[in-house]
């Protein structure tokens, strides 16, 4: 019997079947994904791209626009606001009584028929120098009021369109200082003005910080390469005593300070530096009358003291009777330049400058000067001497520097300026930076300053100015560079509020870092070869 064929089962025919059918069918679809994954891809592309440039838009600057309004003083100064898609960021640029000649260009109109203006020239620091009698007084009267409507325009008429020209967005903030300078030209910013270009350049940095959705001491912290989240609160400088042109005493040193160097937080500095300031005018009242607390320019008070003995004599009983001995420590800033003589028998110092009718037979020299002043460090807690001598002096600034055990802070020496601190650092001639953005005009020069002078072993103490505004960046600027000194002056409801506003912002900011804030100290200073004990961390 032949043999039939087997027929295949009728299931293997139907698995077969659907087999080839899912094949296809994967074809099918694995070639409509494979257009779908290209055309995703393109799309993708194309939505980054506009992400981007949306981004970019949100970050670019479409408008700038200075005015001139008025600082602590009543003296005009420059005001700038900055816009991008988030909206309006504001700066404010504060102004100094007591200036270098070597400072970055103020530029002021120099018309006498307004504000009783001046001519521009004599506010470059000049008061010792061109008045032979009453140099304060007569510095007062030169700078008087003088407008800033040349520097206004020069942001709203040559800044601004360069600026909004370039596509340089708000976290490029070392372009944008680099192209201000550039369009600017000059070695002392005396085209635009310093204080035209850094009031553009503390906006931008504003800006900035709000792009990257930080606080602007954070951001700033950034640009100046901090890491981490720890950051440094300062040590405050609270100018509690006035002299020089700061005050209309005859008192010829400017400034006596307090610094609570023995405090566990900023907080409690403030504590401890408001209730010593108290008791200080009680000191006062009770040596001299209630009319002897008047306050200078800076918040501190004016007493007709003899001498710094005197001065010095007055800080060391309130920080006793407020109970802080050993816990708050002394500065001074001499501001010399206001009281240096050129004479034919050499360099003098006259510390009865305010008199017209000053012996100067009893003038010192730079040497005699330097005696003076070690005789004060060794008989009080003094641990830092600001401008101890004239700013060209630098023969005088070597000698006491050599010899000396505490911080000497240049200001009028070195006016935030780079080139300057070299100078200063390779000559030995002090062993602290004293750091006012104003001085040199912009953001980046001063992290730039701030950082060469810290990695020469000097102390750095960022300050405020005589004339300020309500802008308080210097307050994120210290913690940001991690200095561990700020100066500025006393918080008391005599003076004007925009003088104290950096201490209530440096408030908020340690309330904001909570336990990611440290308090200086006393590791901020320098102590003669001795570099401040917090670049050692």
């Amino acid at each position: 019997m032949e043999e039939q064929p087997r027929s295949r089962p009728k299931v293997t025919k139907s698995r077969e079947l659907r087999s080839r059918i899912a094949v296809c069918a994967d074809r099918k679809v694995f070639g409509k994904s494979r257009t779908a994954y290209a055309t995703n891809k393109a799309r993708r592309s194309v939505t980054a791209i506009k992400e981007k440039k949306n981004s970019c838009s949100n970050m670019s600057i479409t408008k700038v626009h200075a005015r001139q309004i008025f600082d602590s003083r009543g003296n005009p100064t420059v005001e700038v606001d900055l816009y991008t898609a988030k909206g309006r960021f504001r700066a404010a640029v504060p102004s100094g009584a007591s200036t270098g000649v070597h400072e970055a260009v103020e530029l002021r109109d120099g018309d006498k028929a307004n504000y009783v203006g001046k001519e521009d020239e004599s506010r470059r620091g000049m008061a010792g120098r061109n008045c032979d009698s009453a140099p304060s007084a007569c510095y007062q009267l030169q700078r008087a009021l003088d407008r800033v409507s040349n520097a206004v325009k020069n942001v709203n008429e040559v800044i601004a369109p360069a600026l909004i020209d370039s596509g340089l967005t708000v976290t490029q903030q070392k372009e944008i200082d680099a192209l201000l300078l550039k369009l600017d030209g000059t070695p002392n910013k005396g085209k635009l003005g310093a204080n035209a270009i850094l009031g553009v350049s503390i906006a931008v940095a504003e800006a900035g910080a709000a792009e990257k959705g930080v606080p602007l001491y954070k951001y700033l912290g950034s640009l100046a390469g901090h890491e981490g989240d720890k950051m440094t609160m300062p040590c405050p400088a609270f100018n509690v005593i006035n002299g020089g042109s700061h005050a209309g005493n005859g008192l010829a040193f400017q400034e006596f300070m307090l610094l609570p160097t023995g405090a566990s937080s900023f907080t409690e500095s403030m504590k401890m530096g408001t209730e010593t300031y108290h008791t200080l005018k009680k000191v006062i009242q009770a040596k001299y009358g209630l009319d002897a607390t008047n306050v200078g320019d800076e918040g501190g008070f004016a007493p007709n003291v003899a001498g710094a003995e005197e001065s010095l004599d007055l800080l060391v009983e309130a920080i006793k009777k407020a109970g802080y001995e050993g816990k708050i420590k002394i500065a001074m800033d001499v501001a010399s330049s206001e009281f240096y003589k050129e004479t034919a028998d050499g360099n003098k110092y006259d510390l009865d400058f305010k008199n017209p009718n000053s012996d100067p037979t009893k003038w010192l020299t730079g040497v005699q000067l330097a005696e003076l002043y070690q005789k004060l460090v060794e008989k009080y807690p003094i641990v830092s001497v600001e401008d101890p001598f004239d700013q060209d002096d630098w023969e005088a600034w070597c000698h006491f520097t050599k010899g000396t055990k505490v911080q000497i802070v240049g200001d009028d020496l070195t006016v935030t300026n780079p080139i300057r601190i070299k100078t200063a650092v390779e000559k030995g001639a002090c062993n602290g930076l004293l750091l006012k953005i104003n001085q040199i005009g912009t953001i980046s020069e001063s992290i730039q300053a701030a950082q060469l002078a810290q990695s020469s072993g000097w102390g750095v103490m960022v300050s405020h100015r005589s004339g300020e505004t309500e802008n308080t960046v210097i307050a994120d600027l210290v913690v940001a560079l991690g200095v561990g000194q700020i100066k500025t002056v006393e918080v008391d409801l005599t003076i004007p509020l925009p003088l104290s506003k950096r201490y209530n912002q440096l408030l908020r900011i340690e309330e904001e870092l909570g336990e990611n804030a440290a308090y200086a100290g006393d590791t901020g200073l320098s102590a003669g070869t001795t570099p401040p004990a917090l670049l050692k961390k």
